[in-house]
């Protein structure tokens, strides 16, 4: 674990998780953390809770196998020359790694671009001097990042800060984003959404706060997906149910993108080493019952299955992920009965025939579009977009139409576009309205291209 304070060199600081030679090469345990936490900036601009932020993830990070590297106050050239740094660290690194960046501070949206400001910065500087001054995030570390199918990499923001005397936040909030292969991206808040910051130095931003949380708490078989919307729950639930009706008002509906081929536990069981407990089991009929709820394609199954499980086994170790794929199947079907989603439960099966590995990622696909994903929903229609067929096109507008019911604005805005190429300009302009409420502003180039 290290830390880089502006000016300052890496420190090196003892580890707090101690891994084994023995574990080296099983996958997932080389872990890698870059988290960079700029809180000084021009008050009353500037953001207290951040080091704290950086300081107490560091801590839950390390516990989880990570090597943490921790950076504060970074202005402009420092912290594009980290984030640079971090990018070629993660390349060198082996195909089943885990990596994490996380950013607090300062970020807004201009021109499509999400922008992560330096140390220093005015966020209320006119918008084009911050985009010339700031790193973007979609091409300076998104896209920069290889991509790691059989791992993972997570990117965490916790941006768009306001406080309690300023519900407008620093401009727009942050643009949604679809996440590269093998990639898990969070923010903080939702598109074009503020979120809101603590004023004192004692307390964690409420996102920050319950990742911390559930990463010192959560058993270790959890996977980060699971634990990411376990965190998105918590966070919506703390704030709308919070005393102060000011920060009811603000409560943030964090956003994840999810496009990961492979699942990666909190802490890889090793069940070879010495001294190391064996993980809880379950009962055989309680992993048949487990097993059966993993490959559930179609939300009202999914939600039988869960809730018989939970009933079953209110004690279960997975009672946790089963509590948060019952929310995203109760969020789908509530989407699938809207009328203008023209779903069915025969569209919740594969187009045939598709090469085998194609096939495989669509049938994770429809599990997780059963639980709510919203993107692997957007995958879902692209791929019958490249069938072609009659059929396959009415599939694609479904589902098109269902990722945007979960809350997919890039989904929405991809269909006002096949829209506009059929001629209907009136349903094109409804699908680009919701792609602008639910937070998508689609790049200008993008823009120029429509009729």
């Amino acid at each position: 674990m290290q830390i880089l304070l502006r000016g300052v060199g890496l420190l090196p600081i003892a580890p707090l998780f101690f891994r084994p030679q023995a574990a080296q090469a099983a996958p997932y345990t080389h872990r890698l953390a870059l988290l960079i936490g700029n809180g000084d900036y021009p008050v009353p601009h500037d953001l207290p809770p951040i080091q704290k932020n950086v300081m107490d993830l560091g801590e839950a990070l390390a516990f989880r196998g990570f090597d943490v590297t921790q950076a504060m106050n970074l202005d402009e050239n420092s912290l594009q020359s980290t984030v640079e740094g971090f990018v070629k660290r993660v390349a060198q690194a082996p195909p089943n790694a885990v990596t994490l960046f996380y950013y607090a501070g300062h970020g807004l949206q201009v021109e499509s671009n999400n922008l992560l400001l330096g140390s220093g910065a005015n966020p209320t500087a006119p918008r084009r001097d911050l985009l010339a001054s700031s790193l973007v995030l979609q091409q300076k570390l998104l896209a920069a990042l290889p991509a790691r199918p059989q791992a993972l990499n997570i990117t965490v923001i916790d941006a768009c800060r306001t406080d309690l005397r300023n519900s407008l936040g620093d401009g727009e909030g942050l643009n949604q984003v679809e996440a590269p292969l093998g990639s898990l991206v969070c923010f903080s808040t939702g598109a074009g959404k503020p979120a809101v910051s603590p004023a004192s130095g004692d307390q964690n931003t409420f996102y920050t706060g319950a990742l911390v949380k559930l990463l010192r708490e959560s058993a270790s078989h959890i996977t980060f997906n699971d634990l990411f919307r376990m965190v998105k729950a918590e966070v919506e639930s703390t704030m709308l149910n919070h005393p102060l009706a000011a920060i009811r008002r603000l409560a943030q509906i964090p956003f994840i993108a999810d496009n990961t081929r492979v699942q990666v536990p909190l802490v890889v069981p090793v069940p070879a080493l010495a001294g190391a407990s064996a993980p809880q089991s379950m009962s055989p009929q309680e992993e048949v019952d487990w097993l059966t709820i993993q490959s559930a394609q179609w939300p009202l199954d999914l939600i039988r299955l869960c809730q018989s499980f939970l009933k079953l086994y209110p004690d279960s170790i997975q009672a946790r992920s089963v509590m948060v794929y019952l929310t995203g199947a109760q969020l789908a079907l509530s989407v699938l009965r809207h009328k203008e989603v023209k779903l069915f439960k025969t569209s919740f099966v594969l187009p045939q025939p598709l090469p085998p590995q194609q096939h495989e990622h669509g049938n994770t696909d429809l599990v997780r579009a059963a639980r709510g994903d919203k993107d692997a929903a957007a995958r879902i229609a692209r791929l019958h977009r490249e069938l072609g067929t009659q059929q396959s096109q009415l599939r694609y507008v479904g589902w098109l139409q269902y990722a945007g019911g979960l809350g997919n604005g890039i989904a929405c805005y991809e269909l006002a576009l096949y829209y506009r190429e059929v001629a209907q300009p009136l349903l094109a302009a409804q699908a680009e309205a919701q792609a602008r409420q639910l937070g998508y502003s689609p790049p200008r180039a993008l823009g120029h291209a429509r009729k």
